[in-house]
């Protein structure tokens, strides 16, 4: 029968492809990621089951080799050990070649192995999800075709078709090359739209890269992560139990002595606040020293602008030659950026005692108010605000 069983129109089998694929990539950001990668939420033995079925149905996807190479990921973002950086492949590589990435990073045992920790190891997935990746899509054919009849391929092929590019290429390939940056990671993730509605809320990979155990990705009150959604409903009904998400900031009326409490605070919003720090002290002083400088140096002002705000991660060559430079034009650059650096101290060492970091910061914010540097001044009067949310 070249309808199928449902005989739909053809405005009905768009609307039933979209809903499907959406089942999908509800299962990928929720399942995989959040549940099973990093551990963000608990889910009902039956609700999390059912989404492992649906991803073997539709995607093949087996869950250890996915967890894996996303932790992989994590450890080694922008490197050469990261599986699929388009720093390092290549955007269109990465885009349109994502899901070929992700295979052959899953044939590397060594990965599994190290990176595949918690995952499913019960009867049926040893015997049918991992041993039969490809029965799942073969009866998935089957069961499109009977439904919808010839027009079942097309449903099929676009099904097959949507994880790959949205989550394999658009996600890991976009996700870290376009977009917009709440956090100052020191990766080159990017949040792609502030509507999470498509992807289930991957669109903000750079709120996730800057807490990966959140189970909610959204961040500003006007982003929608229509997986926390979900998440949301499933705890109402008890099918999920939070565990994680993003610290909340909050802040003292006015600003009080060092803390242990300022310190874990400032720690625990490290991206964030580097990413105010770009905002609220570089960008209004290299905005400053622009106007204040002779027309032959604006040009050259104007390139520093990225190497002055970003992390490592965009400082090629040029960059570093160009920041240098800029810093040699100016001393109010160069306090400003060794300050960043002094900041950041706070949490690269990871050995120092909570009393050694009390100390560290109130003496960073003593130096950064004593600079008379006025935008530097106020940052770290802020700094002294911040603590840690009532229980």
């Amino acid at each position: 029968m070249i309808d199928g069983l449902l005989n739909l129109p053809g405005w009905g089998l768009i609307a039933i492809t979209l809903a499907l694929t959406h089942v999908t990539i509800a299962s990928v950001t929720i399942f995989l990621h959040r549940h099973q990668a990093h551990r963000a939420l608990n889910l009902h033995p039956v609700v999390s089951h059912f989404f492992r079925f649906w991803l073997w149905l539709t995607t093949g996807i087996v869950t250890k080799e996915w967890v894996s190479i996303h932790r992989k990921h994590h450890a080694h973002c922008e490197s050469p050990q990261d599986p699929h950086s388009p720093r390092v492949f290549g955007i269109r590589k990465v885009l349109w070649e994502g899901a070929e990435l992700y295979r052959a990073e899953a044939r590397h045992v060594e990965t599994l192995d190290h990176y595949g920790y918690g995952t499913p190891n019960d009867w049926i997935e040893r015997n049918l999800y991992s041993r039969y990746r490809g029965g799942g899509v073969a009866l998935l054919f089957v069961i499109d075709v009977v439904l919808f009849g010839l027009y079942g391929i097309t449903v099929w092929a676009v099904q097959m078709l949507w994880t790959p590019f949205w989550a394999a290429g658009v996600i890991n390939g976009l996700g870290h090359y376009r977009g917009y940056r709440n956090f100052e990671t020191p990766d080159a993730s990017t949040n792609l739209f502030p509507l999470g509605l498509l992807i289930g809320g991957e669109e903000l990979h750079n709120n996730h890269h800057a807490y990966p155990a959140s189970a909610r990705l959204a961040h500003r009150w006007w982003e929608l992560d229509i997986g926390w959604v979900y998440i949301r409903l499933m705890q109402r009904f008890r099918l999920a139990e939070i565990r994680r998400t993003a610290p909340r900031i909050r802040l003292e009326r006015a600003p009080k002595p060092i803390n242990p409490a300022t310190v874990q605070a400032v720690m625990r919003n490290r991206y964030h606040i580097l990413a105010l720090y770009g905002r609220r002290v570089v960008l209004p002083v290299l905005r400053h020293e622009w106007k204040a400088a002779p027309s032959a140096h604006r040009p050259l002002l104007r390139k520093a602008k990225t190497p002055l705000v970003r992390e490592g991660v965009e400082l090629d060559e040029t960059a570093c030659q160009t920041l240098k430079q800029a810093l040699d034009l100016s001393r109010t650059l160069e306090t400003i950026y060794r300050s960043k650096h002094d900041l950041k101290q706070l949490w690269i060492r990871s050995a120092s005692h909570y009393e050694a970091r009390v100390q560290l910061l109130e003496n960073w914010c003593r130096q950064a108010e004593d600079t008379g540097i006025e935008a530097l001044g106020d940052f770290a009067r802020l700094l002294r605000r911040y603590t840690l949310p009532r229980a």
